[in-house]
């Protein structure tokens, strides 16, 4: 009976998790969008730094003046060790996030994370030797289709944005392992991953961004003329990504890294919606249906993961996947008996 309540427990926290992670994804999305196209704020590295500045105050603000988490005390040796290397790939995460919405559309960016899945599945056999049933690698297929036959068919296209996009997918797969492994291997909670990953991130991004980018945002605050009400947006984007970062790492905690990439999928249709409601960008009949075929592949893709991870040892497998090769849902088990 309590293993039943834990479960269900589980299952109502991760879909907690998971609604406020595509509210805060959806809103920031549009936000930054509407910076770069309405309010031609058209500097991906410093909208970036914002966000993780903002996000490095918040986490501090909740650590330690309001008090409401306890500070986890890491070593210096494993703050370099594990933390930045997770802070420089979510940095790169951001910035091709950020680089993909100013040059192509919310739609076709949102299409090609879809991709994410797929990369995370080739990057953890590659990497790390981990095996995978065939109908996973099946139903990737409808999933690179229709990544495929969106971009062929999108009326926007824009190679750099694209490009952004997809490097950004491989970012995204690495980032989540990274954070997973941290969250549960050291017990980490959401909040104090942003406080020691937010300042490293600010660190990595603020001298490429006043390099790259500091002439253009004078130039900018100089000749635009609603300055203040633009900074506000700005910065209001900031707050909410650091809303965002804390939901991105209590959805890794409370699921895993399949399940937080699959879950993303599932937003697309609504941040598609929801783009188009508001900047009108042209989508063809095709791109639509490749769109759509993403969509099933990556419904098609958690079905299966599911149905894997709920055989039992007793379940016949064929002799090419032999159990102790056979990759299901990661830390199901033990995350049941690791909620606080």
């Amino acid at each position: 009976m309590e293993e039943g309540v834990l479960f269900q427990w589980s299952v109502f926290r991760s879909l907690l998790a998971i609604i406020q992670w595509w509210s805060f994804n959806v809103t920031v999305i549009i936000m930054n969008k509407w910076i770069f196209q309405r309010l031609d704020f058209k500097f991906p590295l410093t909208v970036s730094c914002v966000h993780f500045i903002c996000s490095s105050i918040g986490a501090y603000l909740v650590i330690k003046v309001l008090k409401l988490k306890p500070l986890i005390t890491v070593e210096p040796e494993d703050r370099w060790r594990r933390i930045f290397p997770m802070s420089f790939v979510f940095c790169i995460n951001i910035v091709l996030g950020n680089v993909s919405l100013r040059y192509i559309p919310v739609s076709f960016m949102q299409t090609i994370k879809s991709f994410t899945p797929a990369t995370t599945v080739v990057l953890q056999w590659f990497v790390w030797r981990k095996y995978f049933d065939w109908r996973i690698w099946a139903s990737l297929v409808p999933i690179v289709g229709g990544i495929l036959l969106t971009s062929v068919t999108e009326l926007s296209f824009n190679m750099l944005g694209f490009c952004a996009a997809l490097f950004g997918c491989l970012a995204t797969s690495t980032k989540t392992i990274l954070a997973e492994s941290l969250l549960h291997g050291y017990k980490f909670d959401s909040i104090n991953t942003v406080f020691y990953m937010a300042p490293f991130a600010t660190m990595i991004l603020a001298i490429p961004a006043i390099l790259l980018e500091g002439v253009g945002v004078v130039l900018w605050f100089q000749t635009h003329t609603e300055v203040f009400s633009a900074v506000i947006i700005i910065f209001s984007s900031g707050v909410l990504a650091f809303c965002l970062n804390f939901s991105i790492f209590y959805v890794i905690h409370s699921t895993t890294a399949v399940t937080f990439n699959v879950a993303g999928n599932l937003k697309v249709a609504v941040a598609v919606l929801v783009s188009w409601s508001i900047f009108r960008n042209p989508i063809s009949a095709m791109n639509a249906v490749g769109c759509g075929i993403t969509l099933i592949g990556c419904t098609f893709y958690g079905y299966v993961r599911h149905m894997l991870s709920q055989q039992t040892p007793g379940t016949p497998r064929t002799p090419r996947t032999p159990r102790n090769k056979m990759e299901l849902l990661p830390l199901v088990n033990d995350k049941l008996n690791d909620k606080e």
